[in-house]
């Protein structure tokens, strides 16, 4: 049939649908902790719920790279979404603020591992000329599985309680696991795991030759962090019952953008591709900051959702152009660091600057919209350039 790809193979699928497990386990709580940790006495570190994630996540990204470059793709992802059951199924039991945090700073490994090990498996699979639509395809069920968690997510805390919902995000990590041990190996030349494969060197940790990208993803999702931390209180403000609805809003606007960014940037450059999701996060910040409605923050995430569905499938293509392949986990590992530390930076300043005021709403997200402006500057700059990257 024409209309699928002929990349669409049982291994691409399986990956999919994994991705989709994987993500929705982590996602579907997310919307929940920020009133899970207030009722442990913890109200003034909700800055500290993705934080710490990002963090782990940013500090294991270089071992995760070198790993699936030295043992293969498949471990990588596998260990990824252990961490997600073994987590999850820790969160009803350790009742205090500071075992909290310990397991918000452990459940970090997860996407520290389990993303670097699924896109460098793409990669290995797809033809440069169709990366852009493999990974917007790709990225599609993983932003199903962000779309899917938090409203799951919130039913579930609404009806039955927030222990049940911590039970489920770790069943549904298993299902993901399952569906991995069906797929095959495609690291070609694979190496005993050994000590030396987490003894890292200098050279180890930053792919230089994918900065660029980099840099403009970290500009990027700085907003990211401050809606995951600060959108559920803003929801609260505005009467909406289930934190997870702006969550489900603007992934699932994301997901039919995704194909088309993903096929744009493979013809016409990622550069313009880039530009018009910094631009678009932009605006959505800026719509964010002055929503006073819950029709007006559900626009809003309308467009944030367009802004992550052009960004997501185009950085990544964009960082397998620019790598080796024998570096390919190394060059993934690398645009995942600033992915984190992009998150990370923004969950934790807007934490701070929020403190719990609802007046300082629009200080906060007009600080993710100068960052994101920030990025479509520097990409303006590469245009300018002899030779563009990609443009």
């Amino acid at each position: 049939m024409k209309f699928i790809p002929s990349f669409f193979t049982t291994d691409f699928f399986l990956l999919c649908m994994s991705s989709f497990l994987f993500f929705a386990s982590f996602n579907m709580i997310i919307p929940e902790l920020p009133s899970y940790l207030t009722s442990l006495g913890g109200e003034d570190y909700k800055g500290l719920i993705i934080s710490l994630f990002t963090l782990t996540a940013g500090l294991s990204r270089p071992f995760s790279g070198k790993l699936a470059d030295k043992i293969g793709r498949i471990p990588v992802m596998i260990f990824g979404a252990t961490v997600c059951f073994l987590v999850s199924l820790c969160y009803p039991i350790i009742t205090t603020v500071a075992g909290f945090l310990l397991l918000r700073f452990v459940h970090g490994f997860s996407t520290g591992f389990t993303p670097t090990g699924t896109s460098a498996y793409v990669a290995d699979i797809i033809p440069f000329n169709r990366r852009g639509e493999a990974m917007g395809i790709q990225s599609l069920f993983g932003s199903l599985g962000m779309a899917a968690g938090p409203a799951l997510g919130g039913y579930i805390a609404e009806i039955w309680g927030i222990n049940p919902l911590f039970y489920t995000a770790a069943f549904t990590s298993i299902l993901s696991i399952l569906i991995l041990l069906k797929l095959k190996e495609t690291l070609v030349t694979k190496e005993p795991l050994s000590r030396s494969h987490f003894r890292l060197h200098r050279g180890d940790i930053i792919e230089k030759r994918v900065l660029s990208p980099s840099l403009v993803l970290f500009l990027s999702v700085f907003s990211f962090g401050i809606v995951l931390t600060i959108i559920p209180d803003l929801s609260a403000h505005l009467g909406i019952r289930n934190k997870g609805l702006f969550f489900a809003v603007f992934t699932i606007s994301s997901l039919a953008i995704r194909l088309i960014a993903g096929r744009a940037s493979d013809k016409y450059g990622r550069v313009p591709v880039m530009k018009a999701a910094t631009l678009s996060m932009v605006l959505a910040m800026l719509l964010i900051a002055f929503s006073n409605s819950k029709e007006m923050l559900l626009f809003s995430g309308v467009v944030f959702g367009c802004s992550v569905g052009m960004n997501s499938p185009t950085i990544t293509a964009w960082t397998i152009d620019l790598s080796l392949e024998k570096f390919r986990g190394k060059a993934l590992a690398t645009m995942y660091i600033a992915l984190e530390a992009g998150i990370g930076l923004g969950a934790l300043s807007s934490g701070w600057l929020y403190g719990n005021d609802p007046t300082r709403f629009p200080l906060v997200f007009g600080s993710g919209a100068i960052c994101a402006l920030l990025g479509y500057f520097y990409l303006l700059f590469l245009s300018k350039k002899k030779k563009p990257q990609f443009s």
